[in-house]
Formats: structure tokens, C-alpha cells, sequence
């Protein structure tokens, strides 16, 4: 298991309460998504409409939006593609489950076998 449950719901809970949320895209992201017949790539400013759950698989899941659309283009993204202004109430907690899932993922993958199956 990557997540700890309580953690998610937790996390979840305080971030659901601060909607609608502003982010900023990682330069990863921001790579992924630009388009090469846009005139203009996509500014790393998003606001985050809601918050679900992708399973362990895909862990906390963000619906972002971008400034320069009208808001219908919705983007959903894992949280640890985005970042938080350092300032927020909940910023300590999203950095240590963004830390936590990362190192939790480059060690199954370094394994090569799911988490569930070492002890």
C-alpha cells in the first residue's frame, strides 16, 4: 500500500474546505500538456475545482483548470504535480504526502514488484 488511508482522508477533508484552490503547474506538467499548435503555452497558474481519489494506483487526484481558459478545459492531474504557496494552512501536509508518495513510488519501481507483496 502506498497511501495511508487516514492521512488521504485527512488531507482530503482540509483541502476539499479550502476550494476553490490556487496551484501552480509544475514545469513537467506544463511540458506534458503544451500544445505545438498553440500559439502560447499554457501558464503554470491553475486553480484546483476539486479533489478526488484515484485509489492507491493513482493516489490524490486535483481538477485543475487553467487562467487563460474559460474553464470548461478541465485538466485533473495527481496532486504531486502541482505546487502550493508555502503559506497555506494545509501546505506542510500536501508537501509530506507529495514526499511520502513520490519516495514510495521510486521504491516499487526500483523493486519492480508492488508494495503490497515486501514486507
Amino acid at each position: 500500500m502506498i497511501d495511508n488511508p487516514d492521512q488521504v482522508e485527512r488531507l482530503m477533508t482540509h483541502l476539499r474546505n479550502m476550494l476553490p484552490l490556487s496551484a501552480r503547474a509544475t514545469p513537467r506538467m506544463i511540458a506534458s500538456l503544451r500544445d505545438p499548435a498553440a500559439s502560447a503555452p499554457p501558464t503554470p497558474h491553475c486553480t484546483v475545482t476539486r479533489i478526488d481519489y484515484a485509489g492507491d494506483e493513482g493516489g490524490i487526484v486535483c481538477h485543475v483548470s487553467f487562467r487563460e481558459t474559460d474553464g470548461s478545459n478541465v485538466v485533473v492531474v495527481s496532486i504531486t504535480h502541482l505546487e502550493f504557496d508555502r503559506r497555506l494552512q494545509v501546505a506542510r501536509e500536501v508537501a509530506a504526502y507529495q514526499k511520502h508518495r513520490i519516495k514510495r513510488l521510486r521504491r516499487e519501481q526500483a523493486f519492480g514488484t508492488p508494495l503490497t507483496s515486501i514486507r
